[in-house]
This record gives structure tokens, sequence and C-alpha cells, in this order.
């Protein structure tokens, strides 16, 4: 099974307070986070394309010299929308939607969404939630759902391409979803599956991730 990767890199990284956009940080040996992200797709083989969701300006940053064809396309005004910008070049019918500051996704992770993705339309990464999760109102907690039925998902998130396209098609304005499974189980009519993540798949969103990788 062969499948297009795209890569969501347009955001502004506001947390991580380096003034630019935090995929462009560079790492100790010398690559961006985003080029290491791209690198972890670049290497297998299953995957045939890629294209990288960000500002033009930003363009230059993103030629990476890959084996597959690498396509550029502009991100849009919020991640639901720079997703649905990137569908339009997509020439695969599977779709591996991942965050461009997620630069240690295994392998074996990628493998284990390509053999799940052979038998169904719709696939996530996830672990389990190791603490104990609350949910409160105006600072006091109203319940303590059961940690075993809880997840917390990464990407990549995998699809059936014109299913993502459709379900975003559905979901128009919607301000409510959060990552790319959540449009399709809201609006794709089809259910969504987990896969086995990994914890060590983490996203860089404040400097504290860095420290330990950089």
């Amino acid at each position: 099974m062969h499948y297009s990767a795209l890569i969501v890199a347009a955001g502004s990284g506001s947390r991580m307070q380096l003034g630019y956009n935090k995929v462009f940080y560079r790492m100790k040996d010398g690559m961006s986070v985003l080029e290491k992200t791209v690198r972890c797709f670049a290497n297998q083989p299953d995957c045939v394309q890629v294209v990288i969701v960000t500002q033009p300006q930003n363009f230059e940053l993103c030629q990476f010299k890959i084996t597959q064809p690498l396509i550029l396309c502009e991100g849009g005004a919020t991640r639901s929308q720079s997703v649905v910008n990137g569908l339009k070049k997509v020439s695969e019918s599977v779709v591996f939607v991942h965050d461009g500051a997620r630069p240690y996704v295994s392998a074996d992770c990628l493998n284990r969404l390509v053999k799940r993705m052979e038998t169904v339309d719709a696939c996530i990464l996830a672990v389990p939630c190791k603490d104990t999760i609350k949910i409160a109102e105006n600072g006091r907690i109203q319940g303590t759902p059961d940690r075993a039925t809880l997840f917390q998902a990464q990407t990549p998130q995998a699809f059936k391409t014109e299913i993502l396209k459709q379900a975003y098609q559905q979901a128009a304005l919607d301000g409510s979803l959060t990552d790319d499974a959540s449009c399709v189980e809201k609006y794709g009519m089809v259910p969504v599956y987990l896969e086995e993540g990994d914890y060590a798949n983490l996203k860089i969103t404040t400097p504290e991730d860095l420290k330990d990788h950089d």
C-alpha cells in the first residue's frame, strides 16, 4: 500500500518563544525540526509523496533533498484549512497527516499504520494516558473519567484521502475540531481506529520539549 505524507507546518509556534515558526529551529545535528520530520517519511518505501503545508515565505527553507516528489503548499488561517489546502495536492488514495513539529515518529509506528490501513478507512496513532484526568468547570472538578478508556492522540493520522476530503467539506467552519480524527469522527461516517503509538513520538510545543532531545 502506498500513501502520501501531508506534513502540517504552517503555525507560528508562539509557545516556543522563538520569534519564528518552531519547525525551522535547528537542532544540534544541524537539521531543522521540520527536516527531521520529513526524513522520517523519506526513508519509508510505502511513502511515495511528501506534501508540506507552510507559509510561502518559508518555502525556501523546505527544499529538502529526498527521493519522493516534494510538494510545497500554502497554509491556511487555521490548521484545518491548512490540511484542506494540502489535500488538494495529495496524489495517493491514502494520506498520513502529520505534525511538522513531531520529528521522532519511528519506522515501526509508520509500518503499523500501513498494515492497519490495509483493512480500515481511518486509523490514528495513540498511547494510553499515564495520568489521571479530571473534568473541571470554573476551577471545580466535575468528574474523573476511567483512565483505562483514555488515550492520547498522536500523528500520523491515516485516512482514505477521499473520506478526509469529504469530512472537511461537511465540517465547513466547525471551530471545535482539534485534529483530523475528530473531523472524521464527526463528519466522516466511518469508524476511526487506534493503533499503538510511542511515547517518544512527542510534539515539540514548548522549550522544555527539547531538553532531552536537542
